[in-house]
């Protein structure tokens, strides 16, 4: 049977065991109520009334002779108040007596009496007229009618004294019955109790208990360990659990993410190389002619102005060209220990014309230069390059560019340095905030859409980080993140 059936079962018993005890209680107690009743009653009462018929009966046999001894008419006075006592329990009698061998009794006791009654007024009546030994004489008779009675009214109390005998003995039995019902009940229920136990113990709360131990101390709990409270412990594990759920979804949305980046980049690789052989070599000869071209012919400035143009359109392919392959076969990282404030100066250094020509202004705050870490300094820099000429473009009539560099620890990540690079420019849509580092999204008409892209995946082979912080008019913000093995005196929190 299954966990389930046998815990049902168990306790379908143990239920049934002690409804069937309750039930055979209930009908035990009223028919013990109901011979109580039959015995109290009626049986008892009416032997009680028995007794009293007797007595009556005798006291009027003796009040008869004390007047015949003595003549003495006060005793016939005590005479006619047991009469009037023996009609009184006789009536008694009768409506206790439930039975008809009692009732016919009393009926032969009744027609008995009035013949009794009769004689016995009759043998009065002599004494009174003087006549003794004719009294005498009839006062044999009525003592005869006298034990007649009597005789009736003992056979009435034994047949009552029977009926009680055998009511005590159906309660005897019932009461054997019910003891021995309630001795085969108890190792049953016990039984029951003992197994519903062992199921509950060795099957529920011996594994919760080891699960919650193996979740406190890490190792699994042995026989006589006393552990704490394994309900919270679970409970703790099961929170954890949800999280560690939770976790897991967040992981596998972005496992989905990076699998169609993947899907992108295998395109994108295919696609580079063949763009690599096809366009790469003529476009190189197509930069010398011209170059040559440039150096042999005399042009005016109209031609000259045009030659610009088609030399400026050849570069920008050769660029897209070169972001293809790099994007598709990312050049090996060489590392060195470098700091960051370094690659920062190297890029401000190498972009100085090109920021005056946007009329971007370049800030540049620090507290002391960063502590050296492990990082490829050009492929950096193209970073940093990639970061500041956008946030130019950004901005189509100038502004200010803020570089912020610190260092210091965060939270799992540990020590690391970061470098902000805030402008004042429109601010990113928040429609489009989480689509800027797919490859190829741009927002540029002549723009290949990789540039961010080759910025978050050199940033990933560095194990560093790119996050943006944008809201529409109020600018935007790029934070490059990276792990450091060397902590510098200087750290900004």
């Amino acid at each position: 049977m299954s966990l389930r059936t046998r815990i049902f079962v168990l306790l379908a018993a143990l239920v049934g065991v002690n409804c069937a005890g309750a039930l055979i209680t209930i009908w035990y107690t009223s028919h013990t109520l109901e011979v109580s009743e039959s015995m109290v009653k009626r049986d008892v009462q009416a032997l009680l009334a028995a007794e009293k018929l007797a007595s009556a009966l005798v006291m009027q046999k003796g009040y008869v002779t004390y007047y015949y001894l003595t003549g003495d008419d006060q005793w016939l006075g005590r005479l006619k108040e047991h009469q009037l006592a023996f009609h009184y329990w006789l009536g008694t009698a009768g409506e206790r007596s439930r039975m008809e061998e009692g009732r016919r009794i009393l009926e032969e006791i009744a027609k008995a009496y009035e013949r009794f009654e009769a004689g016995r007024d009759h043998v009065i009546q002599l004494y009174r007229e003087g006549r003794k030994e004719e009294g005498a004489r009839e006062h044999w008779t009525v003592r005869d009618q006298f034990h007649q009675i009597y005789a009736l009214t003992e056979k009435f109390k034994s047949l009552h004294e029977a009926q009680i005998q055998r009511n005590q003995e159906l309660y005897a039995r019932r009461t054997k019955n019910l003891t021995r019902l309630a001795w085969v009940a108890l190792p049953v229920a016990l039984l029951a109790g003992v197994m519903l136990a062992m199921v509950l113990w060795g099957q529920i709360l011996e594994p919760i208990r080891r699960l919650a131990f193996y979740q406190e101390t890490g190792r699994a709990a042995g026989h006589g360990e006393d552990t704490k409270d394994e309900v919270q412990a679970l409970s703790r594990r099961v929170h954890s659990l949800l999280e560690d759920v939770d976790r897991a979804h967040e992981e596998l949305e972005e496992s989905r993410e990076h699998l169609i980046q993947s899907e992108k980049l295998a395109m994108v690789g295919k696609l580079a190389a063949g763009v690599a052989h096809s366009i790469r070599n003529p476009l190189t000869s197509v930069k010398m002619r011209l170059f040559s071209l440039e150096r042999s012919l005399s042009l005016d400035p109209t031609q000259r102005e045009d030659f610009e143009v088609i030399a400026e359109e050849i570069a920008h392919i050769d660029t897209i060209v070169g972001n293809f392959l790099e994007f598709s076969r990312p050049p090996k990282l060489k590392m060195q220990q470098v700091s960051l404030s370094d690659v920062v100066d190297m890029t401000l250094q190498l972009l100085r014309h090109r920021l005056d020509s946007y009329g971007v202004r370049i800030e540049v705050e620090r507290k002391g230069r960063l502590p050296k870490t492990s990082l490829d300094p050009d492929q950096m820099k193209e970073v940093l390059v990639n970061l500041i000429l956008n946030a130019c473009e950004a901005m189509s009539e100038g502004g200010q560019i803020r570089i912020v560099e610190e260092s210091g620890m965060m939270g799992d990540q540990g020590f690391v340095v970061l470098v902000r690079i805030k402008d004042n420019g429109p601010g990113i849509p928040d429609e489009i905030k989480d689509k800027i580092f797919e490859p190829f999204f741009s927002t540029k008409e002549e723009g290949s859409g990789l540039g961010l892209a080759i910025a978050k995946r050199i940033l990933q082979d560095h194990k560093g980080w790119i996050h943006v912080h944008s809201k529409p008019g109020q600018g935007t913000t790029f934070v490059v993140g990276l792990p450091c093995e060397e902590r510098g005196l200087w750290l900004r929190s």
